[in-house]
């Protein structure tokens, strides 16, 4: 039923975000219709490619399960689906602004299966804008939703804390990955920082009338989740990221082996690549993991278990529950 009523539904899409987009601006040039014809239109088209697209919609899904869990079971109303939908699409729609840039920014070819934004014909840097855009209707879906509830400041002091928490991580992740100037010296694992899972939960905690100076530990619960658990190998080498393997890596190996990261990792060279994979099985980094995974869910497992909350228990276990030996 959430489902067909909420994030999945192109109904639900459509209601809570295509239509906050209006007629942009009319001069002697362009006629009302010619304007919405255009702008509105590609528009539309660019928010149908990186919204919904191929993602698999985990994040906003999760807002309407966890507002359903701290309702304790309770049936859900219309109006109360609607509402969840709406901000598990706010946490889709910032996604998507993240994700066009971070392409940009990174160079990739191609996002969940098809080209990335920007690499679209005659889309380009105009990417930059549409981002813009997409960044834009998060207020504009909460101003249209929320504005008359008694936390709408506090949804939008939340979104863009995110925002802030996200851009700063991304910051230090591309000033660690300057051409000319890669030090591995520079990684740790403070500098990753992990957001979506808090926003998720917060957004359902906010809607339920909690207050969420009053849910620390839950905020460190959630981040320590994602802290733990981010483990990628991907294009992580070639493109000098700053992931759990490679900062384990260096904490676990002797000086040869040191070296052979620095002069390895973060090449565009297959033969680089190669190199730095196989440092990785000499480190049985995939058994050490494992280890630090079982051990990272015991600990966490109690810490939900000390939290008062039986409905906010079942909302951090269902978390935990998706991350843990989680396949990407």
């Amino acid at each position: 039923m959430i489902s067909a009523l909420g994030m999945k539904s192109r109904v639900g899409y459509s209601t809570i975000g295509r239509g906050t987009i209006g007629v942009a601006r009319t001069d002697e040039n362009f006629t009302p219709q010619e304007v919405e014809e255009t702008s509105a239109g590609l528009a539309y088209l660019m928010l149908d490619y990186n919204v919904p697209g191929a993602g698999k919609f985990n994040r906003g899904l999760s807002v309407v399960d966890s507002y359903k869990f701290l309702k304790e079971g309770k049936e859900l109303t219309e109006d109360e689906i609607f509402l969840a939908s709406a901000l598990g699409w706010c946490i889709e729609w910032l996604q998507a602004f993240f994700l066009v840039l971070d392409d940009i920014m990174d160079g990739s070819h191609t996002r969940r299966g098809q080209p990335c934004w920007f690499r679209v014909p005659k889309v380009g840097l105009i990417a930059v804008n549409d981002a813009v855009i997409l960044r834009n209707h998060i207020p504009r879906i909460l101003k249209k939703n929320f504005r008359e509830k008694d936390y709408y400041v506090e949804l939008l002091d939340l979104f863009n804390e995110v925002e802030f928490q996200t851009a700063s991580g991304q910051l230090i992740d591309l000033i660690t990955t300057i051409e000319g100037e890669k030090d591995l010296s520079k990684y740790s694992l403070p500098v990753i920082l992990f957001v979506y899972n808090l926003l998720q939960v917060a957004c359902a905690l906010v809607m339920s009338g909690e207050k969420l100076d009053d849910h620390v530990d839950v905020k460190n619960i959630l981040v320590d989740m994602g802290f733990n658990f981010q483990v990628q190998i991907g294009t992580d080498i070639e493109d000098f990221k700053c992931s759990w393997l490679v900062v384990k890596a260096l904490e676990i190996s002797n000086d040869e082996q040191k070296k052979l990261l620095y002069d390895n990792y973060g090449k565009d060279d297959a033969a680089c690549d190669a190199k730095v994979k196989e440092l990785y099985k000499e480190l049985n980094l995939e058994g050490v993991f494992t280890v630090y995974e079982s051990e990272t869910y015991e600990r966490l497992n109690k810490a939900i278990e000390a939290h008062p909350s039986k409905s906010v228990q079942e909302v951090l276990r269902k978390f935990l529950g998706k991350i843990y030996k989680r396949q990407k």
